[in-house]
């Protein structure tokens, strides 16, 4: 979006939620400018998100994250869209700055085995996706991708469904290693998810310890994880060296932070101290609808965010 539509877009949005001259200087400050109000943390807003802001376009959509100081954006259906629309995409980020999070790489089973049963097609299949996924990922700059191992096999001893994944893993790894990019295992919950062979941080992390790869590592997804096991801050500290990226989203509902019971702040605040540089995709929905429901994601992750105020 260029300079002039982005400052017409200000004013039709002034117009529209009733805000008048002061009302939206004041307001602007919070949601438009914002370039010497960067955040923390390298938060990734989703297509869709901010699109009654932003206009249906994807570039105006990225054009506005990075003109409200997010850093990074991520895409779960980026390998389903166009080559043209990709590098379209890639140039945008590439220009403002924002660094492309995952996408997902394969096929998910939400009913059936794939990883877990050993069959050697289902196999072939990953890895085809895989190598697929190496194409768009450098297409988009993109140095993670999102990796989810399927349904449990309740005819296959739980060990040895452990052992198929891990050897379907090593091999995608060698599909990776070359091109540095990095697999991310998403631990999902037991309430949406209900019979996913990969549920648990200690358990993603034994994985990815016997998958023994740089490209092997874990998606740390808050709002999955508080529900399947809490204990946020220490699991983050006792799979630290393990953890590639996180996720987030309140519980209950999957909105945005400040909605549900976790402490945000607190957390952000861990993650920031601790050094981490990655990214924390804001892989959840909106709690209100429209223009309102927008403003509050900003609101929230500028409150959640907003412990750079003690340091």
């Amino acid at each position: 979006m260029h300079r002039r539509s982005f400052i017409k877009q200000k004013a039709m949005l002034a117009a529209s939620i009733g805000l008048g001259a002061t009302q939206l200087s004041a307001a602007g400050k919070s949601f438009f400018e914002v370039k010497n109000n960067s955040f923390n943390l390298n938060y990734a807003p989703h297509l869709g998100m901010f699109k009654n802001l932003a206009g249906d376009d994807p570039i105006d959509q990225l054009n506005f994250m990075a003109d409200q100081g997010f850093t990074a954006f991520e895409d779960n259906g980026m390998k389903m869209r166009t080559p043209e629309l990709q590098e379209k995409m890639a140039k945008t980020m590439t220009e403002r700055n924002i660094q492309m999070g995952v996408f997902v790489a394969h096929e998910i089973f939400w009913k059936e085995p794939n990883l877990t049963n050993g069959d050697q097609s289902l196999r072939t299949k990953f890895l085809k996706e895989i190598e697929e996924s190496v194409v768009v990922a450098k297409r988009v700059n993109a140095k993670w991708v999102t990796v989810v191992p399927g349904h449990v096999d309740l005819q296959i001893n739980p060990a040895t469904q452990s052992v198929n994944v891990i050897e379907s893993l090593k091999r995608a790894c060698e599909i990776l290693e070359p091109h540095g990019i990095i697999m991310v295992l998403e631990p999902l919950n037991f309430r949406d998810h209900p019979g996913q062979f990969l549920t648990e941080s200690p358990q993603a992390h034994a994985i990815c310890k016997a998958v023994n790869s740089p490209s092997c590592k874990i998606l740390f997804d808050l709002y999955h994880q508080q529900i399947q096991e809490g204990n946020l801050i220490p699991n983050i500290d006792a799979f630290w060296d393990e953890i590639a990226y996180f996720q987030v989203g309140d519980n209950p509902g999957r909105k945005e932070p400040t909605t549900g019971e976790i402490n945000y702040e607190n957390v952000f605040k861990h993650i920031y101290s601790k050094g981490f540089k990655g990214i924390l995709g804001m892989e959840h929905g909106n709690s209100l609808e429209g223009k309102e429901g927008e403003m509050a994601v900003l609101e929230a992750y500028r409150k959640s965010d907003s412990f750079k105020l003690v340091h």
